[in-house]
């Protein structure tokens, strides 16, 4: 059963865990991405055996048995996707970045220049749950920003006419534009991506969750390669005053518990009338769920029901703790907005379930996570792009700006910067 806890009862607001031994995790992915630098294909083989199974030599899939996926998938689904990667694509088109011009001042002239990434793979996890709106989600933003080369890697599962990967896979893969499809998973597959194989392509940027094996392996090959972030476990918080309904707010609570088990859900309330009532209504919803198992684990270990002695004290305790996902189950819920500080994704309104975000609202659900968005962002047409910066300076502009340059350099001790200058200045 979750927890009720009073507010003032807290050790700290923020989510605190004892951190995990990773050594062994580290240890196990650092050999993988060692052996596949080493190997290559041959040892993609392996460990696609090895993990996933599967006897397969051909990681690349197709256009033909990409197109042939797409076919067999219900058109009423197709018609869904479509919808929801234009409300995905009319989103992330206003986050498109063209650089600038500062007019030139004093023979000076400066600017920005936005290029896009040459070439992104998008990693798509398997298991029980196809995550077929993560390609979406991590693919539109990359072709709006006009990447070069998009990749999806995916894990197989048998050796058939897709390697196992669910067709509805590979049919939002070609609505979202994407150029080629692998099937590697797991630490090896980002392996394989950062530095490349006999087959695969090295690639500039790796995006996409995964498990604890895929999150490390991205951690050490960041520098190599680009990532998007270390995502963790999914969250959800929730504000809510006694004018909630328990029944949505449950429900809500595990939509994101069914994730996986070390999921969390939080409700942050000034009622200790809400909160028993919603505490009893996420017992009469668990039997129901498929993945009762999976979401009764999160919600006995890692879930909470808080009670605030305001709903000022509320936001205070989501800023602290910097959710993933903050539901603002409250009348006039703009009239709070200003009072977010720290949060992925904001859910206004009391008809505005997070499931909106997951799927089909058109803002991204790639997002900050364990407390992240206290200083990030979630994933973006930014994430696919580079920013230079340009300098020309004329010959006066040398000749007036430089003696201040020369100073500089001179106050820092590093006299080859100023005579880098001065050889001008004299001609």
């Amino acid at each position: 059963m979750i927890k009720i806890v009073k507010a003032s009862e807290l050790k700290s607001k923020c989510v605190i865990k004892e951190a995990e031994d990773a050594t062994p995790t580290v240890n196990t992915v650092k050999e993988i991405i060692n052996n596949v630098m080493k190997r290559g294909d041959e040892a993609l083989c392996e460990y696609t055996k090895e993990f996933d199974n599967c006897n397969i030599s051909g990681f690349e899939l197709s256009r033909a048995a990409i197109d042939k996926a797409y076919g067999i998938v219900s058109k009423d689904f197709i018609k869904v996707m479509e919808r929801a990667a234009k409300n995905i694509e009319d989103f992330h088109r206003n986050q498109v970045s063209t650089g600038f011009d500062l007019l030139p001042k004093e023979g000076v002239i400066l600017g920005q220049k936005v290029t896009p990434i040459t070439r992104v793979a998008c990693y798509i996890p398997g298991g029980s749950a196809p995550y077929i709106s993560t390609v979406l989600m991590n693919s539109i933003p990359a072709k709006i920003a006009g990447v070069k080369e998009l990749i999806i890697a995916t894990p197989p599962s048998s050796n058939d006419d897709f390697n196992g990967v669910d067709p509805r896979i590979l049919a939002a893969a070609k609505i979202a534009g994407v150029d080629r499809v692998f099937t590697i998973g797991g630490a090896q597959a980002i392996a394989a991506l950062a530095y490349g194989t006999q087959t695969v392509p090295r690639v500039d940027k790796i995006t996409g969750p995964g498990n604890a094996y895929v999150q490390e392996a991205k951690r050490q090959v960041y520098g190599i390669v680009g990532i998007d972030m270390i995502a963790g476990p999914s969250d959800i918080l929730i504000i809510a005053d006694k004018t909630a309904d328990p029944i949505h707010i449950a429900a809500d609570m595990l939509s994101q518990c069914e994730h996986g088990s070390d999921s969390a859900a939080v409700l942050v309330t000034d009622s200790m009338t809400l909160a028993k009532k919603v505490r009893a209504e996420i017992e009469e919803q668990l039997p129901l769920l498929p993945r009762m198992d999976i979401a009764k684990e999160a919600i006995k270990n890692n879930s909470i029901i808080i009670v605030a002695a305001t709903i000022e004290e509320a936001f205070d305790i989501s800023n602290e703790r910097a959710p993933e996902h903050l539901e603002i189950l409250l009348d006039e819920p703009f009239n709070y907005l200003s009072k977010v500080l720290n949060a992925g994704s904001i859910f206004l309104g009391k008809y505005t379930p997070e499931t909106f975000g997951d799927y089909i609202a058109g803002p991204n659900h790639t997002l900050p996570t364990n407390g992240t968005a206290r200083f990030s962002s979630p994933l973006s047409v930014d994430d696919f792009v580079k920013k230079s910066s340009y300098i020309y300076y004329s010959d006066d502009a040398l000749a007036k700006k430089g003696p201040d340059a020369v100073f500089f350099a001179k106050e820092e001790k590093l006299d080859a910067h100023a005579l880098a200058i001065e050889k001008r200045l004299k001609g």
